[in-house]
């Protein structure tokens, strides 16, 4: 037992040597650990700001208008607990002290200073959305813009669009919607350069989209057909939440939407699978969220207005198309019709003007002009579209303006 004790004893010299080799060791791997935990410093600047976007895990990040909303390694990240503490809401326009990221190469959201330009400590008296007084519009948009440019003109006798108008344009193929949604944002950015334009395209052609971005002042959001179904989804959600900020800041917002149709089939793709499927392939719960997206359009009595104006796509051969139309149909309060034989025969605009119209618009228009209008109704209404057309747009190159041409009805 001694022997074997004595031999499984190391040699003092040896016990010295590797305890040496040891703290070595241990010495080279806290070195190599403190140099794995130090890390490039970050240069943050002391202030930033952007749009908020709040993911399913209740973070957030600050998204840029400039980059088309788009996410990029150096948006701002917004933690849960700045979220709750400061309750600030999706889609607004959030500006803030920084400090660096505790990882990753975000900056990170330390202090917020203003909300939609409201001072942050002021932003607890701002009446949230759902929460304003919805009312009937009352003030109509001016769309008038040369005498030469009969779509506005037109569309501003037939169907008024007042603020916080939920307006459908319903168009078949090749019927020149977009034509008249350039018009129409271009007459609202040049008469009314107060309101917030701009123009959501979702799962359009990327040739279109830099189109609009040339043709229209307003401002242009766009998520083309080369882009996922989930980013149309996103993108149609943050810009709504956006638009819902403006309002509760008291601002008019108006938003051409290019297409509802296109915007439902996204989230029928992305949100689809309740389990219940109806005609043409659409999921039952999937048009929910397409259906508060084009609700939030109102006049508020204590705030703002959003007004939405959306083309919905029929006659595309598509049974899922015609179904979304019918979803969206009659929960609008104005609806311009476009006609393919009009368009056919080129005979531009293509409007349907017996089929087209708006609710309460005595309510939108000049109480000195409602006899000129009801009588021009009744004469465009005899009328096969055709003619309807043909005949307004003959009496309007006569005048240069509508109310010129109202006088001579009276």
């Amino acid at each position: 037992m001694s022997s074997f004790k004595d031999n499984s004893r190391p040699k003092k010299g040896s016990s010295n040597r590797n305890n040496s080799n040891r703290n070595n060791s241990n010495n080279r791997n806290s070195s190599n650990r403190r140099q794995k935990r130090k890390r490039p410093q970050i240069e943050v600047p002391e202030t930033g700001s952007g749009y908020l976007e709040v993911s399913d895990k209740g973070f957030g990040f600050l998204r840029s208008s400039d980059n088309n909303y788009q996410p990029k390694p150096s948006d701002i990240f917004v933690t849960p607990d700045t979220i709750k503490r400061t309750a600030i809401r999706e889609g607004a326009l959030i500006e803030g002290r920084l400090q660096p990221p505790h990882r990753g190469t975000s900056p990170q959201l330390k202090e917020v200073i203003s909300v939609n330009g409201t001072p942050f400590q002021e932003y607890a008296d701002v009446v949230r959305f759902e929460n304003l007084t919805t009312i009937n519009p009352v003030e109509k948009f001016n769309l008038e813009t040369t005498p030469d440019v009969v779509e506005t003109r037109i569309i501003d006798l037939v169907t008024p669009i007042g603020k916080g108008t939920r307006g459908l344009i319903v168009a078949p193929p090749r019927t020149g919607k977009t034509t008249i949604l350039k018009q129409i944002a271009n007459a609202v950015t040049a008469n009314h350069p107060d309101v917030q334009a701009i123009v959501l395209l979702i799962d359009e052609r990327p040739e279109e989209v830099t189109d609009f971005t040339r043709s229209v002042d307003a401002e242009v959001i766009a998520s083309s057909n080369d882009q996922d179904l989930e980013t149309h989804v996103r993108l149609s959600k943050l810009v709504t939440d956006r638009c819902r900020r403006l309002v509760e800041s008291g601002k008019d917002v108006f938003v051409l939407l290019d297409s509802i149709t296109r915007v439902a089939r996204a989230f029928n793709s992305v949100h689809g699978g309740s389990g219940r499927t109806m005609t043409g392939g659409v999921d039952a719960r999937a048009l929910e969220i397409p259906r508060k997206i084009f609700a939030s359009a109102r006049k508020t009595e204590e705030a703002g207005s959003l007004t939405i104006i959306a083309t919905a796509l029929i006659d595309t051969g598509s049974r899922m198309d015609e179904l979304i139309f019918q979803e969206f149909k009659g929960t609008g309060n104005m609806e311009l019709v476009l006609d393919r034989k009009l368009a056919e025969r080129r005979v531009y605009p293509a409007i349907d003007i017996p089929k087209s119209g708006t609710r309460k618009e005595e309510q939108l228009f000049d109480p000195r002009h409602l006899d000129a209008i009801h009588k021009l109704r009744r004469t465009m209404t005899d009328m096969n579209p055709i003619d309807a057309m043909e005949t307004i747009k003959q009496a309007l190159a006569k005048f240069k303006t509508n109310e010129e041409f109202l006088s001579t009805l009276k």
